[in-house]
């Protein structure tokens, strides 16, 4: 992938989508609006794959191949309101499909470096607080050390 920035969308495949007593409207390839006011908190709403099956699934992958060496850099999209909070869980898997390690998001913007193991991976939208929201997009983008270190000092 090297330094190129890969957008995950909002798929219209239910299948990996949370649809009980939930409201989805997609306005846009980039613009998806969620409602569920009962959903509990930890509930996976959304699912995408590094890997898939697809005479099983029929999918493809969404997420991007990566490797132990790189870092990434995960820039977050959705709109909700202030009060409620979203999560997004990465878990690596290693060639047996055994977990070799996760990594949990809750800021827009956040670094991470997969295991060394990791064969093949999924990422999770999850229920941290959230009623409704309005989803855009997730970009995924490799980045160097130094980049990353300079952002930081920005933020500070």
């Amino acid at each position: 992938m090297t330094g190129e920035k890969w957008t995950v969308y909002w798929n219209e495949y239910s299948s990996n989508t949370y649809l009980y007593g939930s409201e989805i409207i997609y306005h846009a390839k980039n613009d998806v609006e969620f409602k569920n006011v009962l959903m509990a908190p930890g509930t996976v709403i959304k699912q995408w794959y590094s890997k898939t099956y697809y005479q099983m699934q029929r999918i493809e992958p969404a997420l991007p191949m990566i490797d132990g060496e790189g870092r990434y850099q995960v820039t977050v999209h959705i709109d909700c309101p202030e009060d409620e909070t979203w999560l997004i869980q990465l878990i690596f898997c290693d060639k047996y499909d055994a977990e070799a390690g996760r990594v949990a998001i809750r800021d827009e913007v956040s670094y991470f470096q997969c295991p060394l193991r990791t064969y093949s991976y999924r990422m999770q939208l999850m229920n941290g607080g959230l009623t409704r929201f309005h989803f855009h997009d997730i970009e995924i983008q490799e980045v160097e050390y130094e980049a990353e270190e300079e952002e930081a000092k920005k933020t500070i």
